[in-house]
């Protein structure tokens, strides 16, 4: 039988104009979505679904309209993010045991346009639900003083599932398959495991995160976290909206004295624009049949992260009514869309056959959606790249993948993943000289 909750919504005073939400980034378990110092913050468990396999978007989809349909709303605010509200990740791939997962949080502090709130979520239907019961149930988590963590002399990088030998060598039968007609584009993905002296600050982590790359999207659902500049699709009051990425250069390699450099060699370069082409391509043709109308770049443009440029390209649709009248959901589109090329290849189909050959590892929820969605079916859903997953207390496991086309280098795509390691690993306080690339595996 399916809890019925509670909800109510309470505007609340102005956050810090600098730090915005990284305030109440204080617990290891914490539930966040965060950009330039706004969006949502969850702590504790109302409710939870989980599920896995070719249906695990449907299960969830259909979960969370019954729940919200059957839930009790108070919310004045109206504002994407306000009212009932949950956050999800979900597994990269339909063959995974991973269990995909949508949590509604007891508490939700959110920020807007500098307008802030919090919501109160129940099952307990004698509960009081009122600003002064919100506020102290947030005491309550608030009062978990974050402990720091510094960087400890038994800190080691290892390798993952495949040496890095063995991984070029993958990036070396992908090229093997491209050329032969197989596909034009593959995603492979490495993994790479930090084995800490000390516990990892989850809380610390995610705070060096948000300060450092405020433009891009931080995340932390179930030990999953990271911060991506992928946008798979965002949906509010209507019209849908995605940034894709492909094309990477790094800038620790960068000249100083070259300010143009960027946009030479990234727009300037057929192989990194083919690629772009090909995952600006593969989301359009997925989303076209949901709108009314579509727009995009005619060019990329070139991102600056502070870690690497990327081609990238943003898209806005107006979502067309579907057979029932009703807008589809920001959970409707992440399952048309994902996987997308930006992260699987193209086909995909195809692609994503050769990645379970090839990577040799399950990858979880990596490169998978990750994000919120509230009971009006708005909602944002980022590609969980840029991340880690925090296995144990002094474990954790980094994630980095590369798109390869025709021409792609291996020495090079290896390069390419270590520069893509590079912000879990400076959040961590780790120094790629400690790694043990070529000893024994975690």
């Amino acid at each position: 039988m399916m809890t019925t909750l509670r909800s109510l919504t309470v505007p609340i005073g102005e956050l810090s104009a600098t730090i915005g939400l990284l305030e109440y980034l204080v617990l290891n378990d914490q539930l966040a979505w965060i950009r330039s110092g706004e969006g949502l913050v969850g702590f504790g468990q109302s409710a939870r679904f989980t599920s896995s396999g070719p249906e695990r978007f449907a299960d969830a989809q259909q979960w969370w309209l019954k729940l919200a349909d059957d839930a009790e709303i108070e919310n004045p605010l109206s504002v994407p993010g306000s009212g009932l509200a949950a956050f999800g990740s979900f597994g990269f791939s339909k063959r995974s045991p991973f269990e995909s997962r949508l949590i509604v949080p007891e508490i939700v502090v959110g920020s807007r346009d500098g307008g802030t709130w919090i919501t109160q979520t129940t099952a307990d239907p004698d509960a009081e639900l009122s600003l002064a019961s919100a506020q102290a149930a947030l005491a309550v988590y608030l009062d978990e003083v974050p402990v720091a963590r510094e960087p400890d002399p038994e800190d080691r990088i290892l390798p993952g599932v495949l040496s890095e030998a063995e991984w070029k060598n993958a990036v070396t039968r992908s090229v093997a398959h491209i050329n032969a007609g197989d596909l034009s584009k593959i995603v492979l993905a490495r993994d790479i495991v930090a084995s800490l002296g000390s516990p990892v600050s989850a809380a610390q982590v995610l705070r060096e995160l948000a300060l450092r790359y405020r433009s891009c999207w931080t995340y932390s659902v179930d030990g999953l976290i990271g911060s991506t500049p992928e946008m798979l699709i965002k949906v509010e009051n209507g019209v849908a909206r995605a940034r894709v990425l492909a094309g990477t250069l790094d800038r620790a390699t960068a000249p100083a004295d070259d300010p143009d450099y960027p946009q030479r060699v990234l727009a300037g370069s057929d192989k990194q624009r083919h690629e772009h082409q090909i995952a600006i391509d593969s989301l359009t043709r997925q989303l076209q049949p949901f709108t009314s109308s579509m727009t995009s770049h005619s060019e990329p443009f070139v991102l600056e992260l502070p870690n690497v440029w990327h081609l990238a390209s943003d898209v806005a649709a107006e979502l067309a009514p579907n057979a029932d009248g009703g807008i589809p959901t920001s959970l409707a589109l992440v399952e048309a869309l994902h996987p997308t090329a930006a992260v699987c290849g193209f086909p995909t189909s195809v692609a994503g056959q050769l990645i379970s050959e090839l990577e040799h590892m399950d990858r979880g929820p990596y490169a998978g959606p990750v994000g919120w969605m509230d009971a009006a079916g708005n909602g944002e859903w980022g590609i969980a790249l840029r991340g880690a997953v925090i296995e144990g207390p002094r474990t954790v496991r980094l994630y980095a993948g590369c798109g390869i086309v025709a021409g792609s280098n291996p020495a090079a795509e290896l390069a390419e993943t270590w520069s893509k390691f590079r912000p879990m690993l400076e959040a961590l306080e780790l120094d790629r000289a400690r790694g043990a690339v070529a000893g024994p595996r975690a």
